[in-house]
């Protein structure tokens, strides 16, 4: 088969999946069909993205189709199509196996919704992976604007799925909202681009000061996107929507966007090293940031939330030094250990009925294979020796060797150990210990809510092995070291793991617990943003508010008050009265005379 077939098929089989739901509300409404519809059109991508790594281990070369999309006076302004190469089918793979995953394991996790519920759920999940595909197979910036700004959209719909939650409605638009305003970068970054270049290529060479401009402006966009500092607030409160949502969106694929958009336009950026500077250092802010507040969390889906945004910091630390496949390497592991992590937590959550670390315990008992699952996403993710965290996290790290980085290479050496050490903390709290009361009827779930968990586990623990050949797809060279950051990086994700066992495990947390309590309420950026809104954004409504009130208004009643009181004095002239008449009509000859003769 064509590649170019294959990749639209991968496209556009979520779309028609998604389609066929939005039309034939009938099967929607019934909720059962609707699930088994999405993952068709999942499994058709995923079928035609395996197609295309056959071919591609086989020798077959890039493949690019575009077609016109803009006409100016039968000029094309801009092209729409389908690239498959390096970066983007491995991508593709990764989206539509996770994807894959989590659908299957929402069959189980959401059986209780309502089937209209269920329904509508499915059918943005095929909505959202159709939007999520559009990004990854983008020939161009403004293709991949499109799929971007659907993400967007399918996410605030999917995080506000329990739309009756008031919760669950904020969170929803705070997302929208949050992203929306960091989006506006990413458009005033085509439009310069357009303006100074004619197109919309990544690979396009403008001069250093258009490609900081357009870079820069991107990156406000990957800020909000990827949840990076200060943009971060609207991740946490995502959790809102169901835990699959979570593990969609917000560990392998929506927050994944900002990364991926920044590799496939490394072109781009190169031509801007202060903008990766500026990426840099923001990243390794963040990672350690976030990575401080998921030590305080007690919501197990926030612990998540927070490491997410941390990990993501990871990224954009090494695109900001240069290193694009490390920043790429790392998302495709993230992908599968998040994922994992995500799913093991639903499969916790399903079985406790209950976020909250403080009401689990002793769950290794109850649920062996969620346990297994999950340590073995907590230990790729703390980056332990011989998990796939480990090889691609050493690897963002190697990227920040020598003199001119060592000081954003000691943060991410920091941030790790705080890594290892939030994992081994949830890791003891929520499957040692003793059993909880909300435990003790736990028990696992059924094939739809394990199967998912076995398959992610395997790359969780293997993808690592994978560098080599992931950076033949790029053409890049990669090789293993035992220098001084494998060792200090496994030395800090070892000292972590064992200092949680040793502070949550032997009854030493009680002091430490008060401490955390007291470092969570010094984070303030939240804080800072509602005021800002308050004080700042709600000025400007109720500044335009008096103005339509007191002046637009005012100003139109006051005509409106002009004419009832001009025809009210006049409606006093219409007495009846014929004698009043003949009086007006000679007072007026009288007055017309006059005239005359003055003049």
């Amino acid at each position: 088969m064509s590649p170019i077939f294959l990749g639209l098929l991968a496209t556009l089989a979520p779309a028609a999946a998604a389609l066929l739901l939005l039309i034939a509300f009938p099967l929607r409404h019934r909720g059962a069909p609707a699930a088994w519809i999405c993952i068709l059109g999942s499994l058709t991508s995923l079928g035609a993205a395996g197609k295309l790594l056959v071919d591609r281990l086989g020798g077959a070369p890039d493949a690019r189709w575009v077609e016109p999309w803009i006409l100016e006076r039968g000029v094309p302004m801009a092209e729409m199509g389908v690239l498959i190469d390096g970066v983007s089918l491995p991508m593709l793979i990764v989206v539509c196996l996770v994807a894959l995953c989590v659908q299957v394991f929402s069959i189980a996790y959401m059986h209780d919704e309502p089937p209209r519920a269920f329904g509508r759920y499915f059918t943005l999940h095929a909505l959202f992976l159709f939007s999520m595909n559009v990004v990854v197979v983008a020939p161009n910036l403004l293709q991949l604007f499109f799929g971007w700004e659907l993400v967007g959209l399918t996410s605030y719909l999917l995080i506000g799925f329990y739309f009756a939650k008031p919760s669950a409605a904020r969170a929803a638009v705070k997302a929208f909202w949050m992203t929306k305003l960091a989006d506006m970068g990413f458009l005033f970054g085509l439009l310069v681009l357009f303006v100074s270049t004619g197109g919309f290529e990544w690979t396009s060479h403008p001069s250093t000061a258009v490609a900081t401009a357009v870079t820069a402006l991107l990156f406000v966009a990957v800020v909000g996107k990827s949840a990076q500092f200060p943009l971060h607030i609207w991740l946490p409160d995502a959790m809102e929507g169901p835990t699959p949502v979570s593990a969609l969106l917000h560990a392998a694929t929506m927050v994944a966007a900002g990364v991926y958009l920044v590799v496939r336009a490394d072109p781009l950026f190169a031509l801007a090293p202060a903008t990766r500077d500026v990426m840099l250092w923001i990243g390794a802010g963040t990672a350690v940031f976030a990575a401080g507040l998921a030590m305080v969390q007690n919501d197990l889906k926030k612990v998540l939330a927070f490491s997410t945004c941390s990990q993501l910091g990871y990224m954009i630390a090494a695109l900001g030094a240069g290193s694009a496949f490390a920043g790429f390497f790392h998302l495709g592991t993230h992908a599968f250990f998040k994922a994992l992590l995500f799913l093991a937590a639903g499969s916790v959550i399903h079985a406790v009925h209950s976020n909250e670390l403080s009401q689990m315990g002793g769950l290794r008992k109850k649920l062996p294979l969620t346990t297994t699952a999950f340590v073995i996403g907590a230990l790729s993710l703390a980056g332990i020796p011989g998990f796939a965290g480990f090889f691609s996290k050493d690897l963002v790290l190697a990227s920040l060797e020598g003199r001119a980085h060592w000081v954003p290479w000691t943060m991410l050496m920091g941030a790790a150990f705080l890594t290892a050490f939030y994992m081994g903390r949830v890791v003891v709290k929520a499957f040692w210990g003793q059993v909880s009361e909300k435990s003790a009827h736990a028990h696992e779930g059924g094939l739809a809510i394990t199967g998912p968990l076995v398959v992610l586990a395997i790359p969780a623990l293997l993808s690592g092995l994978l560098g080599g050949w992931l950076a033949s797809q790029v053409s890049v060279p990669y090789s293993l070291h035992l220098g001084l950051t494998p060792i200090v990086a496994s030395s800090m994700g070892l000292a972590g793991v064992a200092a949680a066992v040793f502070v949550f495990g032997t009854g030493r947390a009680a002091p430490f617990a008060a401490t955390l309590e007291k470092l969570d309420r010094l984070s303030l950026v939240d804080r800072s943003w509602a005021f800002a809104y308050q004080v700042g954004l709600q000025a400007f409504p109720a500044l335009f508010g008096w103005i339509d009130r007191y002046l637009v208004d005012g100003l139109m009643n006051f005509s409106g008050w002009s004419a009832i009181e001009a025809g009210a004095s006049a409606r006093k002239l219409q007495t009846g009265k014929i004698r009043d008449y003949a009086l007006m009509v000679v007072a007026g000859v009288i007055a017309l005379a006059l005239i005359g003769v003055l003049r």
